[in-house]
Order: structure tokens, then sequence, then C-alpha cells
């Protein structure tokens, strides 16, 4: 799967120091984690792991507990809909990318609009259904 680089590798690509990219802890903190989600399989496992990642980011960098408090809740409303059940594998591919993308898009070092508008476009999300397709009966769609 080809998956952009994040906003805040690319960021970084446009301070480069001879052949060294400069990463602040933040960033590298986050292009750790856009790299692990990108790399897992699409499990229910993965996601409830993403959540340990996301508590840990959250402590390491204080400044960002507002996103990953929403990330983790839109996180949590997809294990909820499908924990003790099988996730069909179609739902469970979109969904895991769909959060690929999302945290690829990110922008840490933006200005606080921008920061504001990233915690407010990951809130407005879902990871699944895909828009336009139907919830078969028994599943529930996180509210």
């Amino acid at each position: 799967m080809s998956c952009a680089l994040p906003l805040a590798l690319r960021h970084c690509a446009r301070r480069r120091n001879k052949s060294q990219l400069l990463l602040s802890s933040e960033e590298a903190d986050m292009n750790d984690l856009y790299s692990w989600i990108a790399d897992q399989h699409h499990g229910l496992h993965t996601f409830k792991s993403f959540q340990d990642k996301l508590a840990q980011f959250a402590e390491h960098q204080p400044e960002q507990r507002g996103l990953c408090r929403v990330l983790t809740h839109l996180v949590q409303g997809y294990i909820e809909a499908f924990d003790e059940a099988p996730v069909p594998a179609a739902i469970a591919s979109d969904a895991h990318h769909r959060l690929t993308q999302l945290v690829s898009s990110l922008d840490l070092n933006g200005d606080a609009d921008r920061r504001l508008s990233d915690i407010n476009r990951v809130a407005s999300c879902a990871l699944w259904p895909a828009p336009g397709s139907t919830v078969s009966i028994g599943q529930r769609r996180p509210a």
C-alpha cells in the first residue's frame, strides 16, 4: 500500500542539513506512530494497540493531548462496534486505510488554527462504514 508521507516529515524535508533530516521530538513521535500504523495488519488488535501508542504520545507531548483524545475516541468507537464480533475484511481494511491517511494528514507544527482544524476534522471522521455504504444488521455505527 502506498501512503503519502506525514506532513510533519514533509515539513522537515525543507530543513535539510546536508543529507540529515532534523526532526523535533514531536515530529519524530508522530512519524513513528504513522510508520507503525502503516505497517500493521488491519485487525482489531492493531486499533487497540494504537490507543496505547496514543497514550504514550500524549504523555510525551502534552500539547497534543487534545488531538490524541479525539483520535482515541475515534478508534474506540470502531473497537466497541466490533468487539467480540468478526470484522468483515473489507471494512477492516478500509478503516485501517482511513486511519492511516488521517494520521498522515496531521500537521503538528501548524499554527493554532491549523491544529484546531485538524482536531475538528478528526472529531468529525468515521472509520466505518464508507460513505454511501450500508451497515448490516447487528452492527452499529459509532455515535
